[in-house]
């Protein structure tokens, strides 16, 4: 059993505690919790028997904690990650994993000269849809892929208010990236390959606080594929990939539903049943770091994920100016 820390107790560190409590996991549990302001917190931690506290260092010196799980603001994770691992815990952390390329690289150093597992919360990854979508891939069967399509938008930042921190372009620049255009990213990675060059465009319409409401994002791949995702923060939810290829298409809808065209135009559906995806990522997460196995989003295209996220960021800034994306050394 891993004894994990969870640092950050707002509605999404919540939802990870609830994850593996409802039932109770098998392979990991929440023993204690950091946050800014204790008493928003207490009676959720009192719920699920956390100790609460608001010193982070007060859980990486706990020998009983092996492990922490980070659901904390964007810029904070390169640090908080990197004193973990100096403190020899394995580290869980919400995507993004930070906000550019080097502090990106100097948390994965940090975590890999201390021998520890670091492992992202990209919880798309443990969709059995996805795995069917990489398998139908991997085996050829759609054969050579030609274009990428992902959507990924909500309403949430239409209740924002001022002061919020995911409600600034410093914590969420180029609008719904680094909340859900990072997810759309990752899944192209892992189902397409490495990207090659981006064009972004990102605009804010219709809200007041300092966040963009509409932002589109087109790619170049590594081999030649092209593709393109938007992801808006100002209108009725959405999460969607559709992969093209010269047999067909896959097209992947909500969590569950996975069309798949053949090249006569015939379509099959299938519906997945619910899976808590946040529950697998963090019980993989658990195995991991126990020396079961692997953790399986690999670090090496988290980074790369990063260095994509980034070259949208800068092409937005350069009104859709193409930017070359960089392999990380």
């Amino acid at each position: 059993m891993l004894n994990a820390a969870i640092v950050g107790l707002g509605r999404w560190g919540q939802r990870l505690v609830e994850s593996v409590s409802a039932p109770p996991s098998s392979a990991v549990r929440f023993t204690r919790g950091v946050t800014r302001t204790a008493e928003n917190a207490q009676s959720f931690c009192d719920r699920y028997g956390i100790a609460l506290s608001t010193d982070y260092e007060s859980i990486l010196s706990d020998h009983a904690v092996h492990a922490v799980v980070l659901a904390t603001p964007h810029s904070q994770h390169a640090e908080q990650v990197i004193r973990a691992a100096h403190a020899g815990k394995h580290v869980f952390v919400e995507k993004p994993l930070t906000l550019d390329v080097a502090s990106a690289l100097s948390a994965a150093r940090a975590c890999r000269n201390a021998g520890v597992v670091l492992a992202l919360g990209h919880n798309r990854r443990f969709l059995p849809a996805i795995a069917e979508m990489k398998r139908i891939l991997l085996a050829g069967e759609l054969g050579d892929v030609l274009h990428a399509e992902g959507a990924f938008s909500g309403n949430f930042a239409l209740g924002y208010r001022p002061g919020v921190w995911r409600a600034t372009s410093e914590e969420s620049p180029a609008g719904g990236m680094t909340a859900m255009g990072i997810h759309i990213i990752d899944a192209f990675i892992h189902l397409v390959g490495g990207i090659r060059a981006v064009r972004c465009e990102s605009h804010r319409k219709v809200l007041a606080i300092h966040l963009d409401d509409t932002t589109s994002v087109f790619v170049r791949f590594e081999s030649g594929a092209t593709g393109y995702l938007s992801t808006l923060t100002a209108t009725g939810r959405i999460v969607r990939v559709q992969v093209f290829g010269t047999r067909g298409w896959l097209h992947l809808l909500d969590h569950h539903i996975l069309e798949r065209c053949d090249i006569d135009g015939k379509v099959t559906r299938t519906e997945y049943p619910h899976t808590d995806i946040e529950r697998c990522e963090l019980e993989a997460f658990a195995r991991a770091a126990e020396g079961n196995g692997t953790y399986p989003v690999l670090i090496d295209e988290v980074v790369h994920g990063i260095a994509v996220m980034q070259g949208a960021i800068q092409s937005a800034t350069r009104d859709g100016e193409q930017v070359s994306i960089q392999q990380p050394s």
